[in-house]
C-alpha cells in the first residue's frame, strides 16, 4: 500500500487561527482523542482560558514571537515537522539528528485580509499589516505533505474531521487529506489573488489605468445549477450573486433564470425612483425586456409594462425597484412567471405569492451591487474586459438637432425610452410614453428591421403609436427608419447621432414634422 494510500493517525496537532469560530470545541475533541496540542500566541491563550493543555509555538521552537508578531512560527521546527516524509529515511535521520517531532494536523486560517481592506477608508499600511506570512507556508507544507499530514483552513470542516477521527481510531483517510489539501491550496491561492488584486488596484489607481496588465479571479463556487442553457449542458454558479438576489421561494434558479435575473437588475438600477414615475416595473423574457411601466403604484407600473406585450409575459421575470404589495402580487398571480424580483414584499404578498410552489421569489439588495465593476466576456483563449455601461445621459440636456423643439411630454417619453434601450439587444429602438413602453424592436440585423418588428408587434397586440417617441440605442445610418417611425406615429425621436448622413436624417426629420434629440453616446448591447 502507498503511503498516499493508507489512514494516517493524529497525535499531535499545530493550531493557529485568527478566525476563532469554533476553535475551542475542535480542540477539545482532539485532546480527547489524545492529541498534543500545539499553538501560537493568540489561539495558545484562548484554548488555555478554555482549560485546555497547550504546548505554546514558542516553547517548541525555542524562540520567542518577534517583529510584533510578523515572526512566530517560520522556524524548522514547525515546518520540518509537517513537511518530514513518513516512510522517507533521510528524512528520518534529519528528524532524529535535529530533535524534531512530526505534526499530522495543521488547522490555519489567515488573517481576514480580503474583509480589511472591504472596509471604506482603509489605508495602505492597515492593509500591507493583514498579509499573512507564516499562515499560508504553514498550509502550503501541510497542504504540500498531505500523504502524511491533514490541513484544515475552513472552520466548517472541524466537525466532519473529529468525527471522522472518532470512527477512525484517531487516524484521517487518504480521501479526506487529498480532499482538504485541495480546499487549503484553493485557499491560498484565493487569498494571493486578493492581495495582488488590491495592490494592482493601488497601483492602477497612481496610474490612471483601469485595466490590470494581468487578469487573475477567484469565485466560490455558490451553487450547481441543474443544467445549463440547454438540458444537455452543465452549468455551475460561483461567486456572491445569491448574495445579492436572495432566493426567498421556490425552485433553485436556472442558468438561464440567473442570466435573466442580471439583465432585470441592470435594467431597474437605471430607475431609482428620482424620477416621477417613482414605481417602475420591467417584464422580460430570453435576457431582454418586453415591456417596461412607471406609475405612481407598483400595481399600476406592472400594467403599463403588461400592455406592451401581453403575449411574452408568460412564463417570464418581472422585477419592481419597489417591494411588492398585494396590489401586485394579486395582479401577477393571474399568469405563470418564472421569477419574480424586487426589493421586499410585503407579509401579505409573500402570502399569496408562496402558494405556487415552483414560482422563484428574489429579494435584491441594491447596496450590494457595486455598478462600477468591470464587465466581461468570454472568448476563445481569453477574456474582454470593459467598463460597466452605466452611463445615462439627461435627455433635456442633449442637443436639438430639428427645426422642432419636442415638447416637455416628448422629453418625458425620451427619457424614458433612452433607460430602457440601452437594455434591449443591438439593433435596438423603443417606442415609448412618458411613463411606459409601446413597442420595442430588438435583436434586429438593421435599425429599420428594428422598427418594423416594433410597429408589426404592436399591430398585433393593438397598440396604437400615433403620439409616440422613438429611442435608439445607435443612430441611423439611413433615413428609412424615421420614415417607418414617422408612419407608425412617433412624433419626436432621441438618437445618439454620429452617422455620416446625419444631415440627411435630420432632413427628413424635419421634413415630416419630427423632433430630434441627439445624446452623443451610443448603448449597444451585443
Amino acid at each position: 500500500m502507498s503511503p498516499i494510500s493508507s489512514a494516517r493517525t493524529v497525535r499531535r496537532a499545530l493550531l493557529s487561527v485568527s478566525d476563532k469560530t469554533g476553535l475551542v470545541e475542535f480542540a477539545r475533541g482532539l485532546a480527547e482523542f489524545g492529541v498534543e496540542l500545539v499553538a501560537s500566541g493568540g489561539t495558545a491563550s484562548a484554548l488555555r482560558d478554555a482549560g485546555l493543555e497547550v504546548l505554546d509555538v514558542a516553547e517548541l521552537t525555542g524562540s520567542p514571537e518577534m517583529l510584533g508578531g510578523r515572526v512566530k512560527t517560520l522556524h524548522p521546527r514547525i515546518h520540518g515537522g509537517v513537511l518530514a516524509r513518513r516512510d522517507h529515511a533521510g528524512d528520518q535521520a534529519d528528524l532524529a539528528k535535529h530533535d524534531l517531532q512530526t505534526i499530522d494536523l495543521v488547522a490555519v486560517n489567515l488573517y481576514p485580509f480580503e474583509a480589511t481592506v472591504a472596509e471604506p477608508g482603509v489605508s495602505l499600511a492597515e492593509a500591507i499589516e493583514k498579509i499573512d506570512i507564516g499562515g499560508p507556508s504553514m498550509i502550503r507544507s501541510a497542504a504540500k505533505n498531505h500523504a502524511y499530514v491533514g490541513v484544515v483552513v475552513d472552520p466548517a470542516d472541524y466537525p466532519a474531521v473529529l468525527e471522522e477521527l472518532g470512527n477512525s481510531d484517531g487516524a484521517l483517510s487518504q480521501a479526506t487529506r487529498s480532499r482538504l489539501a485541495l480546499e487549503a491550496f484553493r485557499r491560498t491561492a484565493a487569498y494571493d489573488t486578493a492581495i495582488q488584486a488590491y495592490l494592482a488596484g493601488q497601483a492602477e489607481d497612481d496610474a490612471g489605468e483601469r485595466f490590470p496588465s494581468s487578469l487573475r479571479i477567484d469565485f466560490p463556487r455558490a451553487a450547481m445549477l441543474r443544467y445549463g442553457e440547454n438540458p444537455h449542458q452543465k452549468a455551475a454558479l460561483y461567486g456572491d450573486f445569491l448574495e445579492i438576489a436572495e432566493p426567498l421561494h421556490g425552485k433553485e434558479l436556472s442558468y438561464n433564470n440567473v442570466v435573466d435575473v442580471q439583465a432585470a437588475l441592470a435594467l431597474i438600477l437605471d430607475f431609482d425612483g428620482s424620477e416621477s414615475d417613482a414605481s417602475t416595473v420591467a417584464i422580460l423574457k430570453h435576457n431582454t425586456p418586453c415591456g417596461v411601466g412607471g406609475g405612481e403604484t407598483p400595481l399600476e407600473a406592472y400594467r403599463n409594462a403588461f400592455a406592451t406585450d401581453p403575449d411574452s409575459p408568460f412564463g417570464g421575470i418581472i422585477v419592481s425597484n419597489r417591494p411588492f404589495d398585494i396590489d401586485l402580487a394579486f395582479e401577477v398571480d393571474k399568469i405563470f412567471t418564472e421569477v419574480l424580483v424586487a426589493p421586499g414584499f410585503s407579509d401579505e404578498a409573500m402570502e399569496l405569492l408562496t402558494k405556487k410552489r415552483n414560482r422563484r421569489l428574489l429579494r435584491f439588495h441594491p447596496e450590494r451591487i457595486s455598478r462600477e465593476q468591470l464587465d466581461w466576456k468570454r472568448v476563445y483563449g481569453g477574456v474582454l474586459l470593459q467598463d460597466s455601461d452605466t452611463a445615462l445621459e439627461q435627455i433635456a440636456g442633449c442637443e436639438v438637432v430639428t427645426e422642432r423643439k419636442p415638447s416637455d411630454d416628448e422629453l418625458r417619453a425620451m427619457a424614458f425610452g433612452w433607460r430602457v434601450v440601452k437594455h434591449v439587444k443591438s439593433n435596438s429602438i423603443v417606442f415609448g410614453a412618458a411613463d411606459r413602453t409601446l413597442a420595442i424592436g430588438g435583436g434586429a440585423t438593421s435599425r429599420v428591421d428594428a422598427i418594423h418588428l416594433a410597429t408589426e408587434k404592436a399591430g398585433r397586440v393593438g397598440l396604437d403609436l400615433r403620439g409616440s417617441v422613438l429611442a435608439s440605442d445607435a443612430f441611423f445610418p439611413f433615413p428609412d427608419g424615421i420614415e417607418v417611425a414617422a408612419r407608425a406615429g412617433a412624433t419626436a425621436v432621441v438618437q445618439p447621432g454620429g452617422s455620416v448622413r446625419d444631415d440627411e436624417v435630420i432632413q427628413a426629420a424635419d421634413r415630416l414634422g419630427l423632433a430630434m434629440v441627439v445624446t452623443g453616446a451610443r448603448h449597444f448591447r451585443h
